[in-house]
């Protein structure tokens, strides 16, 4: 059964659950005015299956589908990283 928001006149809102099948709530649980108003709100949607193309959403891998370099090659171009041991200075122990 769903939650049904409602909001009076004096701006008071309310929840109530109730079947779909029963009637609208008259007047407000915590003042008693009415008529009261039924509150609807956006529900998020998203379309998959193989009908929809796939520039419809962002994808993580979009340069690659376009023809863009690949992780290798961008990698490629990055100065390598210095290792712990390159990074440490020696020291000389005699």
């Amino acid at each position: 059964m769903p939650i049904y928001e409602y909001r009076c006149p004096n701006g008071h809102t309310f929840e109530l659950f109730q079947k779909m099948s029963d009637a609208p709530a008259d007047t407000c649980v915590t003042c008693g005015a009415g008529p009261v108003e039924k509150l609807l709100f956006p529900v998020a949607v998203h379309f998959k299956g193989s009908g929809f193309y796939s520039t419809d959403y962002g994808s993580k891998t979009k340069g690659a589908k376009d023809g863009g370099e690949s992780s290798t090659e961008k990698k490629a171009d990055k100065p390598a990283e210095k290792t712990s041991t390159e990074s440490k200075p020696k020291t000389d122990s005699t």
